[in-house]
């Protein structure tokens, strides 16, 4: 059978378990609010619509993300970051969908084994609207839309994700904003009829590429990996811990911030161990800060980290011990709800001051 009717019929599938009517449930229009009839400024990584191009999205010169076919395993957002000295298309972290089900079953985008081709790591692509079946092919991505809000310039791209094994449906629109150039919004949604989500965790899953292991929190206190787990020596994940609401820095608005950073000045300095896979030999030699935060925060909410003392998938051991892999925050699922992932050039204790002093 032709490759092209193998697709067709792959994504006829896809769409026949988004439903027919895929549109988002209260997804906000862009238009309500925003302009689109200006030139977009030269600032802006995107696809050239209608064409085979890199799936990826973002600041020339600052964080990008991108999709399979790039580089690294599927059912997971790249995120990329060249001015910390990192080579095109090297993968400084991933973004994995993990909805948990009303039974408390939690679904793996990047673990599970897609129900359209048998291969592990769900399938993710690309639109400009709510609509999933628009650019429906990971190799002909949307363009993702330019936009103004006032004088405020922005680019948006939804990804959208097949069905998961636990039967939830969820997809997110992730918006750029020009004077942001180090984060990435991420706003939640599931489609129309879909069955209800308990929550939708976006996890951020390779943070001991950067070994982050830091966790800066309320009045000046910081909590380190090897302090939550100091035995562990295995070459799986620790259990996860979790951090309260009521323990993460808060700004004058009232967001939630939960913050990580490395413990080291130069990182690229570090000396691994015999057989360690050249993905996690990091690039260049400047520490990154990396953050959550929620504007508007429930009261239930938590950020969660594991940690790992081996790089994934070996037994070779993290230089300087171990440090945190999984990075999230927990909270009950809400259509619509926004998220911001960051990875600043900042030392902490600068970004903070920023935060703090309302200058961030």
């Amino acid at each position: 059978m032709p490759k092209s009717i193998i697709l067709d019929m792959l994504l006829l599938l896809c769409w026949l378990m988004l439903g027919c009517n895929s549109k988002g449930e209260s997804v906000e229009s862009l238009e309500d609010a925003a302009e689109e009839s200006r030139k977009p400024s030269d600032i802006w990584v995107r696809p050239v619509e209608g064409t085979k191009s890199p799936p990826c999205w973002g600041f020339k010169d600052g964080i990008q993300i991108g999709l399979a076919p790039l580089g690294g395993p599927r059912g997971l957002i790249r995120l990329y970051a060249p001015y910390a000295g990192q080579s095109q298309w090297k993968v400084f972290n991933f973004i994995a969908f993990e909805p948990v089900n009303h039974n408390n079953v939690r679904g793996f985008s990047e673990m599970e084994t897609s129900r359209l081709d048998g291969v592990q790591g769900l399938r993710f692509w690309s639109g400009n609207s709510a609509d999933p079946k628009e650019f429906p092919d990971p190799e002909y991505p949307a363009a993702g839309k330019v936009y103004w809000i006032g004088e405020t310039e922005k680019l948006s791209v939804y990804i959208f994700s097949e069905p998961f094994g636990n039967g939830s449906e969820v997809f997110v629109r992730v918006t750029f904003t020009v004077d942001r150039p180090y984060e990435i919004e991420l706003t939640v949604y599931r489609p129309q009829n879909a069955q209800g989500v308990k929550y939708f965790i976006l996890s951020a899953t390779m943070g001991n590429y950067a070994r982050i292991r830091q966790l800066h929190l309320k009045n000046n206190r910081v909590k380190t990996a090897s302090q939550i787990w100091p035995a562990y020596t295995g070459n799986g994940f620790t259990e996860r811990h979790v951090v309260d609401y009521t323990d993460m820095i808060t700004d004058g608005k009232g967001c939630a911030w939960f913050i990580a950073s490395p413990d080291e000045d130069k990182p690229g300095d570090a000396y691994y161990a015999s057989g360690t896979a050249s993905n996690w030999i990091y690039q260049g030699n400047m520490p990154v800060t990396q953050y959550w935060y929620c504007p508007q925060p429930q009261n239930m909410l938590t950020g969660q980290v594991n940690g790992r003392y081996c790089y994934w998938l070996s037994n070779s051991p993290i230089p300087g011990g171990i440090a945190f892999e999984n990075f999230e925050l927990v909270e009950n699922f809400q259509i619509g709800a926004k998220y911001y992932f960051g990875l600043h050039p900042d030392k902490p204790n600068e970004l903070i001051r920023k935060i703090k002093e309302g200058a961030y």
